[in-house]
């Protein structure tokens, strides 16, 4: 199959640029910042995007879903990122969601996937530990307690979790801190008794949270999945995430290519536009042939999730480190055409490249997924 949108996902990506640059420009992020929003977003506004079916685009009809892909769900991400968008998509649809429809029950699912659909619940998976993303490190414990376990540990780096309504927390229930085996999914209400959560705010004015769990007592029917199984779950999940990752890094590397054209074209010296000198041409003819390659990784990766393809997890790695190179370089290369401006906050492309660096370390940067690429193949 040819690497290009088809005609339905064509008007998808119309429709969400329409919308987005109506409703969520650039500025609608600087006013969350400037103010100190306490959500960092609007619910309005999100109930708007689940009025047009985003955060219910991969999930079934029976929850209220759309049922359609990641393909799609990666347009809506790339056209977020253009925009620098900070809407939960990523936290609740595709991390939450995600976790949820690889590992819940029908009983869960049907509780907390319709609020999901309708932009009513919000959800965010509490994993990471240490600074840099590293899936089976988890220091955090499940032990058995009555009829259910009493969770004690710490997270960072929460995706939203400051306004989630229900925390999918992964704690260890047996093994050692970085072994695959023994992990365990719970479902949590964020309010839960021995839950004590404190928002941070990342270097890209995103949102996160730092979470503790003193002696939380679940019961047995909040396990995700199987007991020390929940590996299994985690591994598809961060497959997924990391390629709708790759679609937003896309997005904020052919918004900042574009702006940087233009600039090149405009800004004037010695009585011609610098985008006429020769140095500057070819640096902007490296940043067009890695972006159009970015666009083929990125969409191969995402279909393949969709096909359900058994190598889903190389050209997953694949993409995410080569995207992440992509969005460095365009971001720099931006920063570095606009010259002095570029490096104030009055102009936008600094606050791209402040995104680009934070999603470039999400779920792995470029070393990490280069070297489990060579892992798949048996080197």
């Amino acid at each position: 199959m040819a690497l290009v949108l088809t005609e339905e996902q064509e008007l998808l990506k119309q429709s969400a640029s329409e919308f987005l640059n109506d409703k969520s420009p650039v500025t609608h992020l600087r006013e969350m910042r400037d103010t100190e929003d306490a959500v960092g977003f609007s619910r309005a506004l999100w109930r708007e995007m689940a009025e047009l079916g985003w955060p219910g685009i991969i999930f079934s009809e029976e929850y209220g879903g759309a049922e359609m892909g990641y393909a799609e769900l990666g347009i809506l991400l790339e056209e977020s990122g253009r925009r620098l968008s900070p809407y939960p998509l990523l936290s609740t649809v595709v991390l939450g969601g995600g976790a949820l429809m690889e590992g819940g029950s029908e009983e869960q699912r049907a509780k907390v996937l319709p609020g999901v659909c309708r932009g009513e619940t919000l959800l965010a998976l509490a994993f990471q530990e240490s600074g840099r993303f590293d899936p089976y490190f988890t220091e955090c414990t499940a032990s058995a307690s009555g009829s259910g376990y009493s969770i004690s540990g710490d997270k960072i780096f929460v995706l939203d979790g400051h306004v989630a309504d229900q925390l999918i927390v992964v704690a260890r229930t047996a093994g050692e801190v970085n072994d695959r085996d023994g992990l365990t999914l719970f479902l949590v209400a964020s309010d839960f008794e021995g839950v004590s959560i404190s928002r941070t705010v990342m270097v890209d004015s995103r949102n996160a949270a730092n979470i503790s769990f003193r002696n939380l007592q679940v019961e047995a029917a909040q396990v995700l999945g199987k007991v020390d199984a929940g590996a299994d779950i985690l591994d598809v999940v961060f497959d997924r995430a990391a390629a709708v990752l790759c679609a937003e890094m896309l997005g904020i590397s052919c918004e900042v290519f574009e702006r940087t054209i233009e600039h090149l074209k405009t800004r004037q010296q010695f009585g011609v536009p610098i985008g006429s000198f020769q140095g500057l041409k070819h640096r902007a003819a490296e940043m067009f042939c890695e972006i159009e390659l970015s666009k083929s990784v990125v969409l191969d990766a995402l279909r393949a999730i969709d096909e359900g393809r058994p190598d889903v997890s190389r050209v997953v790695s694949a993409a995410k480190a080569r995207v992440s190179d992509t969005v460095g370089l365009v971001t720099r290369e931006g920063i570095q055409m606009h010259g002095g401006i570029g490096m104030t906050d009055e102009e936008e492309v600094g606050l791209f490249l402040k995104r680009a660096k934070a999603a470039e370390l999400m779920f792995g940067d470029a070393s990490f997924h280069r070297n489990r690429f060579a892992s798949l193949l048996g080197f």
